[in-house]
């Protein structure tokens, strides 16, 4: 048997899958994937986001494009009351946190491994209390500056879901991707950005582990930027 994907990814870019699975993930991914995949709504229906749990967490987070799951296990080892949703198209990084879940028996944690965009655009509003977007690709070149994900159109379907006094993480270690960001930041009315002196973005907090990409940007002198945001 070979891995279920789902059928659409209309603004996904980039690779969905790299190398071949071994036997043991590409099990997980047959029997332990569809029973934490995020069933979506009908286009007519808002996406509730506790109701993906049971028991019904206090708060769901939520973070796009979750990588190998580092920062997500962690997080969901870290706070078992709350509901995690992660999400991410490509078939490997998702393979890898489904072994994070296994060997931990994380019982908090739902995936959504296709577009982020159609999750946000289902999430019934304020309905999420913490949102991650960690080391997000890039794109470096000019031409594919339209690809990146931090824009306003999905800043305005990020502060449509994310409750008003919450928070929106963000972290790069590409200076002109943070540059871009709070740019695109700067544009908004609807968040405040918490920093008051460089140390407030250059140090990461103790409750925000390094995901492989920040270890990899540290390792080769690119101390990366942790951006937070509070939803007015």
């Amino acid at each position: 048997m070979t891995i279920k994907t789902t059928p659409r990814r209309r603004h996904v870019h980039g690779r969905t899958k790299g190398g071949k699975l071994s036997p043991r993930k590409q099990k997980l991914c047959d029997e332990l994937l569809p029973k934490l995949r995020v069933t979506m709504p009908a286009p007519e229906n808002a996406l509730e986001p506790r109701k993906l749990f049971a028991p019904e967490p206090a708060k769901t987070w939520l973070e796009i494009g979750f990588g190998g799951g580092e920062h997500l296990a962690w997080q969901a080892a870290q706070n078992p009351d709350i509901g995690l949703i992660g999400c991410e198209p490509f078939v490997n990084g998702v393979a890898k946190l489904l072994v994070a879940i296994d060997e931990q028996k994380l019982s908090n944690v739902r995936i959504h491994d296709d577009d982020a965009v159609d999750i946000l655009r289902a999430l019934a509003p304020a309905s999420i209390d913490r949102l991650f977007i960690l080391h997000p690709d890039p794109w470096p070149k000019k031409r594919h500056h339209k690809r990146r994900f931090i824009n306003q159109h999905h800043l305005d379907l990020i502060a449509k879901v994310l409750k008003p006094g919450c928070e929106l993480r963000f972290a790069s270690d590409i200076p002109h991707y943070v540059a871009w960001t709070l740019k695109h930041m700067a544009r908004r009315t609807d968040f405040i950005w918490t920093a008051r002196q460089p140390k407030d973005w250059r140090t990461r907090p103790d409750d925000w582990p390094a995901t492989r990409y920040g270890q990899k940007a540290l390792r080769e002198g690119r101390p990366p930027a942790h951006l937070r945001f509070i939803r007015k």
